[in-house]
């Protein structure tokens, strides 16, 4: 009897085609979906109570809490993000860019019955003012599953220029 051997292409089928992944692609593309929207509020809800959104400087780390980052938010400062892009008067709100992201390119890294790990590619497009600004990068999502509804447990947005300067932002990545 002979055996076949998997072929990378298809374990990577196979484990899109897992439930639990097909879950945690679902939630990263409708967070997309809520961000290109402006809907911050409801975007918040997607996140775990004690949940991070991050974005590094530096293209390697991965102790966040010790390195200096561009964002790193737990539920308080992405509240506080939130008011500033929705209420009051801040530049951020009052002229924001209209976005239109593509997330593609998902690499399953781990899964099991209780979480997901992703890696994708974030390519966004922002337009203001009558000018196109493009924001490339790569974004590792850690899901949590739950009956009770999935949540985003990490996601760190790792630009591919994020070591540049890089100019403000009036929406979130």
């Amino acid at each position: 009897m002979t055996e076949t051997l998997e072929t990378p292409a298809k374990r990577l089928g196979l484990l899109l085609a897992d439930p639990r992944v097909i879950r945690a692609i679902e939630l990263v593309w409708h967070e997309a979906d809520l961000l290109d929207r402006k809907e911050y509020d409801t975007w918040q809800g997607l996140y775990a109570e004690d949940g991070h959104y991050v974005i590094p400087i530096d293209p390697e780390t991965e102790d966040f809490a010790n390195t200096l980052n561009m964002v790193y938010d737990d539920a308080r400062m992405r509240q506080m993000r939130v008011t500033r892009m929705t209420e009051g008067y801040a530049i951020a709100a009052v002229d924001s860019a209209r976005t239109v992201r593509t997330v593609s390119r998902f690499v399953v890294e781990q899964v099991a019955d209780e979480k997901v790990v992703l890696r994708s590619s974030q390519v966004l497009v922002a337009y203001k003012r009558g000018h196109h600004d493009l924001w490339a990068a790569e974004v590792t999502h850690t899901i949590r599953l739950s009956e009770t509804g999935d949540r985003i447990a990490l996601k760190v947005v790792r630009l591919v220029d994020g070591e540049d300067a890089v100019p403000a932002a009036g929406f979130l990545l």
